[in-house]
């Protein structure tokens, strides 16, 4: 069936968030969203599709050295680079089209590898939407039929023969327990809040108002290589969980590659069992993402970091998941798994994911894993879209924020909102104002709606939720 693409539509939506989210070195109080639309030709017949994605500076590169506009515009510009590569694509497939266009673009790459494709996957994720709108079917049952023409072989050898639905559950799943992170400069507690910082918008602000209002079980916690602070902060938080939830709860560490070798963390860890406050509250801890800096994590002399820590915990690898040789080196090093964002690409998640499986075959007691992370994700699009992997994946535990750091899909009009409760009543609700907002019951999203929808969701963004 062959499939190219006729032309495209990117438009670029400036929204604010209602409370500051401290992810790392920045904090993001206001950022662009951007909404990428394509009009594809598929066996003869024209289908359109969307992918939609924030531009968050300071995690695609982590340079502290480059301002926040010239992050925005490095994402813009590997943006615009596929979109021009993608025009001149003739494919017999999905998975023949993204790995041309892949092979173009990090062979090798011209950008940071992690910046590089993320601009091959908003193309990826809007021509995926195109076809499965095209087929009138789920990406999940897409996947399993191989529909998509994906060549896991052509990916890594180990894998040639197998197809997804040898590793991938039989069904996604119906629903997935939320892991709510907690940001560096979120308040803790309700009774610190400050008359001037109150928020006054219908939702909860503090740890301790989001474990109630939520129902949450889970949580993600990060670190900002500050030892003496993040001690401190430890505590507090823990104070909270343990106090509201007593021992019903677990969580991440981030280490947000705040550490330059694991004997770095190690030592820190052995502060953490030190601490009587830590001690017990580190029982819950269910696994490590990203320690050690992607500069350092994966380098020809990295060592091993299987025994990083002084507990036996999965540590896994994030923002190193740059490119196809990533994960595969990271296992050689003791790594125990790797996250799932679509900005990394929904393909090479497939391929992650049929990794771990095949692995975790033939080595029963190592334990590995695959985790949902986020970044402040939104719906209408790029959310469900997010859930959608997630769910055929079979990732259990997914981070989201996105409901937490903004007020619903009240950037968008009014019309998203109602198609969204319509269409997903049973993962958005509606507020005072019928704006959309995000369904969390006993810290679990719903995802029936998600997995019958094509990829995600069959809503559009109009064009007047922003410039063309």
């Amino acid at each position: 069936m062959p499939l190219r693409l006729l032309d495209f539509n990117v438009r670029r939506l400036d929204i604010a968030t209602r409370m500051p989210f401290k992810y790392g070195i920045a904090v993001m109080t206001d950022l662009p969203h951007v909404l990428v639309t394509v009009r594809a030709l598929i066996g003869g017949a024209e289908a359109t599709g969307q992918s939609a994605d924030h531009l968050p500076p300071k995690w695609f590169t982590k340079e502290p050295g480059t301002s926040p506009q010239e992050d925005i515009a490095g994402m813009e510009a590997v943006l615009a680079e596929a979109l021009e590569a993608a025009k001149d694509i003739v494919a017999d497939s999905p998975f023949e089209f993204w790995m041309e266009l892949h092979n173009q673009l990090m062979s090798p790459p011209r950008h940071p590898p992690l910046l590089q494709h993320f601009g091959i996957s908003l193309v990826e994720r809007a021509l995926l939407d195109a076809f499965c709108q095209h087929h009138g079917q789920p990406l999940w049952q897409l996947v399993r039929s191989n529909a998509l023409g994906i060549d896991l072989g052509r990916l890594s050898p180990e894998l040639t023969g197998y197809a997804p639905a040898d590793f991938l559950p039989e069904r996604p799943l119906e629903s997935a327990q939320l892991r709510h992170t907690v940001g560096m400069a979120d308040f803790l507690r309700e009774a610190v809040i400050g008359p001037e910082e109150r928020l006054d918008d219908g939702l909860p602000q503090s740890l301790e108002a989001c474990i109630d209002f939520y129902g949450l079980r889970e949580f993600k916690l990060k670190l900002t290589g500050n030892a003496g602070a993040d001690l401190d902060r430890l505590r507090g938080i823990a104070d909270v969980i343990h106090r509201k939830l007593q021992g019903d709860y677990r969580f991440s560490l981030d280490g947000n590659e705040q550490f330059s070798t694991p004997g770095q963390l190690r030592s820190f860890g052995e502060e953490v069992y030190a601490d009587p406050k830590l001690n017990a509250f580190f029982e819950h801890l269910f696994f490590i993402e990203q320690p050690i800096h992607r500069k350092a994590a994966l380098a020809d002399d990295a060592p091993d970091v299987s025994a990083a820590w002084p507990c036996p915990v999965p540590i896994i690898i994030d923002e190193s998941d740059g490119d196809l040789n990533a994960f595969p080196r990271a296992l050689e090093l003791g790594y125990a798994g790797v996250s799932h964002k679509n900005c990394k690409g929904v393909f090479k998640g497939i391929r992650n994911r049929c990794l771990v499986g095949y692995h975790q075959s033939r080595h029963p007691d190592r334990q590995l894993l695959m985790t949902g992370e986020d970044l402040a994700n939104i719906g209408p699009i790029a959310l469900l879209q997010d859930l959608a992997v997630q769910a055929l994946l079979g990732n259990t535990s997914i981070e989201r924020n996105g409901h937490h750091y903004f007020k619903g899909l009240g950037m968008f009009p009014q019309e998203v909102s109602r198609k969204m409760l319509d269409q997903h009543p049973d993962l958005y609700r509606p507020g005072p104002d019928q704006t959309a907002f995000l369904r969390v019951e006993s810290g679990r999203l719903s995802l029936h709606s998600v997995n019958a929808a094509p990829f995600g969701t069959s809503c559009r963004v109009p064009d007047s939720a922003g410039p063309g």
